[in-house]
């Protein structure tokens, strides 16, 4: 089965990563059409049954692969837009060209746990497809970041070393206290359904906000161009987070 999506110009890709680089962060509203963007839905809800309104995320698998996350990620027109946007950020192609396909659905108790967890991508490029966001309670779960903060580090040994750092309990927990006291102020994104957020999440320090446990926030996520691709150490940091989503994902009746 083959999808079609919106192609994007020459001019407005330019433009796309001018936007990156001065309020760092893109949007392409209304990417996905309403039918696609009600598939999308559906596939959500089913799972989000599932998992009897607890958080979940899945790191690609064939429940993602045969999702509308699958077809845009094998779509000629969505590669060609991460691409394009990679090398436009850093005048190169992409050493790894995969597209790592992420459905994370934050719900109820147990994914209030999953909020204000400040992180860098292990990619250069994150694209965002807002699927559900809550709108009518205090905590819609909005996409906080602090954009472009480091370059592209040129050792994977640097990298992990400064993700380990920064991506602990202690360090996320005095940065919320930072933000909540307005010591530091982040920008704040407040997402569309349907719209295609792009951003540099390897640069970017962001988590998402606490969404209210009485609603569901869902997103598809599209990690692409790893510059650190091929190392030892990125295959098992990779690994470690993929196993990590897979044991905080499991159905309840998994768990028994």
């Amino acid at each position: 089965m083959t999808a079609t999506f919106k192609e994007i110009d020459t001019q407005t890709r330019n433009q796309l990563v001018a936007d990156i680089r001065k309020q760092g962060f893109a949007c392409i509203h209304d990417y996905l059409d309403t039918k696609q963007l009600n598939r999308l839905r559906a596939e959500l809800s089913a799972q989000a049954v599932q998992h009897q309104g607890n958080y979940f995320a899945y790191h690609g698998g064939p429940t993602v692969e045969r999702s509308l996350l699958g077809l845009m990620a094998e779509s000629d027109q969505f590669r060609s837009l991460l691409d394009s946007v990679h090398r436009l950020s850093c005048a190169k192609p992409a050493h790894d060209t995969v597209i790592r396909q992420v459905l994370r659905c934050v719900q109820g108790y147990t994914g209030r746990r999953e909020s204000n967890a400040f992180h860098y991508d292990a990619s250069l490029v994150t694209a965002l497809v807002p699927i559900e966001i809550p709108e009518d309670t205090e905590q819609c779960g909005h996409l906080l970041m602090f954009p472009n903060l480091r370059p592209v580090r040129s050792s994977a040994i640097f990298n992990v070393v400064e993700k380990t750092l920064l991506q602990n309990r202690l360090s996320r927990r005095l940065l919320v206290t930072a933000i909540t006291r307005g010591w530091v102020q982040p920008l704040r994104l407040i997402l569309q359904p349907g719209n295609l957020y792009l951003f540099w999440g390897y640069r970017s320090l962001h988590a998402n906000e606490p969404c209210s446990p009485t609603h569901r926030r869902a997103t598809a996520l599209f990690h692409y161009g790893a510059p650190h691709a091929g190392s030892l150490l990125t295959r098992l940091t990779l690994k470690v987070t993929e196993q990590r989503a897979r044991r905080r994902s499991r159905p309840p009746l998994e768990n028994l």
